[in-house]
């Protein structure tokens, strides 16, 4: 079918308005400071590993990269403000398994959704260590279990966000432990919880463990990793306790849905460059996170893919979303 002249350069035009826009905000992108908004309180791993990543980041991007933290209710409150965020790559989230994956097993009703985020890239995984205070008269997890399925009335733990609580929950199932579960909104403060003895025990990242367990306030009990960590080499795994409990969770960046392809492919690009700098690695790994980017489509797979299987978990051992 032949077009008329007049509709051919109608089309044209409007290639070009599609087009064209997206090259030019990447070219000039960004103009100002683009804040990273963490949905933990400062100290935690994702607070962490966002400050090392927003100082490489501002230097290749040429604007500062600011971290702000917004903690509260599970991260659902940063999550949410970045969900509802202007979708123009000036505010980023520091994506977790909490917020992006968990949250959707726990809570029947959230202010955002999967769809609301368009995943970057992924910055980072990490296990959990198991704590106790250094006082606490078990020397084992068993003895712990134990203590707990005698004393449910004295049992608790710390947890920081949803998807501690959900591994904790996991927990108790396949030990029969019996921890009642108590909110903190950090890592830091589910660790000095258990530092007062105002819980029993937490389930941390073993970033936020580190600093602690060397100040010999707490022990670790377990890691949840396949392997014994290298900087806890005398921590004993889960699966070498009998549990089948391994597990990881991950940092990883996300902009609001509708954030221009080309911004989202130049924030991966230069992400993917910072996370090879042999001083972000080392400053990572030091946190005892393994670090490693991926692609967007990448990184899309990975929640979608966790998203089902954490429903099913929380399915499975019959916890209910609030």
């Amino acid at each position: 079918m032949l077009l008329n002249p007049g509709f051919r350069l109608l089309a044209a035009t409007l290639a070009c308005a599609t087009y064209f826009p997206w090259g030019a905000v990447a070219a000039d992108y960004p103009t100002r400071p683009v804040t990273i908004v963490v949905g933990f309180s400062a100290g935690g791993s994702s607070d962490a590993l966002a400050r090392i990543v927003a100082e490489k980041l501002g230097a290749a991007l040429g604007q500062p990269v600011v971290v702000e933290n917004r903690a509260g209710v599970a991260s659902i409150v940063g999550a949410n403000f970045v969900a509802k965020a202007k979708p123009d790559g000036y505010t980023l989230l520091m994506g977790a398994s909490g917020p992006n994956v968990f949250n959707y097993a726990l809570y029947a009703k959230l202010p955002y959704a999967p769809q609301d985020f368009a995943p970057i890239s992924l910055i980072g995984t990490f296990p959990l260590v198991l704590l106790v205070n250094s006082a606490n008269p078990a020397k084992s997890m068993q003895e712990l279990v134990s203590f707990s399925r005698q004393n449910p009335d004295k049992s608790n733990y710390g947890a920081s966000s949803a998807s501690f609580q959900l591994i904790t929950e996991l927990f108790n199932s396949k030990t029969g432990a019996r921890f009642s579960h108590i909110p903190y909104k950090g890592s830091n403060d589910a660790i000095t919880a258990v530092i007062t003895n105002d819980v029993s025990m937490t389930l941390v990242d073993a970033g936020a463990a580190s600093a602690v367990l060397q100040g010999g306030r707490v022990r670790a009990l377990a890691v949840t990793s396949g392997e014994r960590l290298k900087e806890l080499a005398g921590v004993p795994t889960m699966g070498e306790l009998g549990v089948d409990l391994k597990v990881s969770f991950w940092s990883g960046l996300l902009a609001p849905s509708g954030t221009p392809p080309a911004v989202l492919k130049r924030l991966q690009e230069e992400l993917a460059r910072v996370l090879e700098m042999p001083d972000v690695r080392k400053r990572i790994s030091a946190m005892s996170v393994v670090p490693g980017s991926s692609s967007s489509e990448e990184f899309s797979k990975l929640i979608a893919s966790e998203i089902a299987i954490w429903r099913q978990v929380a399915q499975d051992n019959n916890i209910k979303p609030n």
